[in-house]
């Protein structure tokens, strides 16, 4: 069921269209009407209304001016002049709203887009899934186990700003006011990065002294552990000759820019802070500067992208590999109908192997009608896994395939990759099986802390950005 939330704007809005895509008025509510593939089932409408009218009366998150200027630096990865690292959390937890959790995500973060930095030889954009990335989409909207030998079936847990994750009726039951909650941790976690940011947290002159044990690991050759070593010499030089130089670049990589981003899952919750602004047209999401379709929620038809097409952000859509490419026609043609530069990310999850069926006609179709996308490459959703035991996880080896999969694809069709999507963590968690940092399957039980997907853990995620780096130092010579 569909609740009236309490946004009902006077004044619609009719977005720029084509001729073979006429658009019908808009507003932050008109989203009610269509199919929604995650609808949740709130119990009291009155309750979804109150808490949603909190949610509009409290300050944004976010500025209309930083998503403008993060439109025009995707703009630019778009034209191959910077690159896009996007990462963090499969689902955020409120009880991970620590200076410790922040901090580890925010430094692998960092660290990562130095790497990518020596390796790509531009500017790097820096996207977190933090502060907002509370929900999760379920395949199920129901779960079942067995306790004290009875089968129970409760609602499956979406994220922490919808539900608890213990498996009891109070806690699976959905709770609108868990979204203030979840505000609230967004804002006290994106206050605590921009100081940290601000105080030169980012100051990260020294490689030398990064965590760099998975270079002695066996899975690593003799040749690519030359290569990482002496990137890493290359780089602990170059940025201490900048350093003694006192160039301003040195001040730019210290003082690094920050963007958020989060899956735009909770309709309610997104509609509650869209809001008009004062000296500029149009409605902006205004509780993360990038929020994103998921492959479960891009119907051309559905609530998701009927609410995505009317926000002035710059939007991400997931596309798997069922996607054809008429319907990546018509995303793009719906999401940005006028090809504004820096609007429209398209981030590919295939799995190992399966890119070559489908990327080269998503390519050819947006060049042959000159759509301007951000390709943006998410290799972990396509490469999930079970263990003989059940256990979720995913193998380094299958991530990295894909990776350079998507990378020789696009350059061979006259494209370029120009950003990466992952779900990785700064702990030493116990979730995706291999790499440099010697996860095994009788050891993901030691530190499997995810609630719903697994996580690359720090050494996974840093050799992977070392990877990358390599792939895009080979196109550069």
């Amino acid at each position: 069921m569909s609740t009236p939330q309490p946004i009902s704007p006077s004044q619609s809005i009719h977005p720029s269209s084509t001729q073979a895509h006429p658009q019908a008025p808009w507003s932050p509510s008109s989203w009610q009407t269509k199919p929604n593939a995650q609808q949740i089932p709130y119990e009291d409408p009155g309750a979804l209304i109150d808490a949603s009218n909190q949610l509009h009366r409290l300050p944004p998150l976010v500025t209309s001016w930083e998503i403008e200027h993060l439109k025009k630096l995707l703009a630019e990865a778009q034209d191959g002049k910077r690159f896009l690292l996007q990462g963090g959390d499969c689902a955020e937890t409120l009880a991970d709203c620590t200076p410790e959790a922040i901090t580890a995500k925010l430094k692998i973060l960092l660290q990562m887009s130095v790497v990518l930095v020596h390796g790509g030889m531009k500017p790097v954009i820096r996207i977190g899934r933090f502060a907002g990335q509370y929900s999760k989409p379920r395949s199920s909207a129901s779960e079942t186990r067995t306790v004290h030998g009875q089968s129970i079936t409760l609602p499956s847990y979406f994220g922490d700003l919808v539900n608890q994750n213990d498996f009891t009726p109070d806690a699976r039951r959905p709770d609108p006011h868990l979204m203030v909650r979840g505000y609230k941790h967004a804002a006290l976690t994106l206050n605590f990065i921009r100081s940290l940011l601000d105080g030169g947290f980012a100051d990260l002159h020294h490689p030398e002294y990064w965590n760099l044990s998975f270079f002695s690991h066996d899975s690593l050759s003799s040749e690519r552990k030359a290569q990482y070593e002496q990137m890493t010499r290359n780089l602990a030089d170059g940025l201490k000759f900048m350093e003694a130089l006192g160039e301003k670049s040195v001040d730019d990589l210290t003082r690094a820019e920050f963007f958020t981003s989060h899956e735009g899952l909770l309709l309610p919750y997104e509609t509650a802070q869209t809001r008009q602004v004062p000296r500029r047209q149009g409605w902006y999401n205004l509780t993360t500067h990038l929020p994103w379709v998921g492959e479960r929620t891009r119907q051309l038809d559905g609530a998701h992208i009927e609410y995505f097409r009317g926000i002035q952000n710059p939007v991400g859509v997931k596309l798997g590999p069922t996607t054809t490419p008429q319907q990546a026609l018509d995303l793009a043609l719906t999401l940005n109908p006028a090809n504004e530069p820096g609007k429209l990310v398209f981030i590919t999850r295939f799995g190992a192997g399966k890119a070559h069926a489908t990327l080269p006609g998503l390519i050819q179709i947006m060049q042959q009608h000159q759509r301007r996308v951000l390709w943006v490459s998410d290799p972990m959703h396509g490469n999930m896994i079970k263990t003989a035991s059940g256990i979720k996880t995913r193998l380094f080896n299958s991530i990295a395939a894909e990776l350079q999969e998507t990378y020789s694809l696009l350059a061979s069709n006259n494209a370029h990759l120009g950003g990466v999507h992952f779900e990785m963590t700064g702990e030493d968690v116990t979730e995706c099986l291999g790499g440099g940092s010697g996860v095994t399957e009788d050891r993901l039980n030691i530190n499997y802390a995810s609630l719903c997907d697994p996580r690359l853990n720090y050494a996974q995620a840093l050799e992977l950005a070392f990877f990358l780096a390599g792939l895009m130092r080979s196109q550069t010579h």
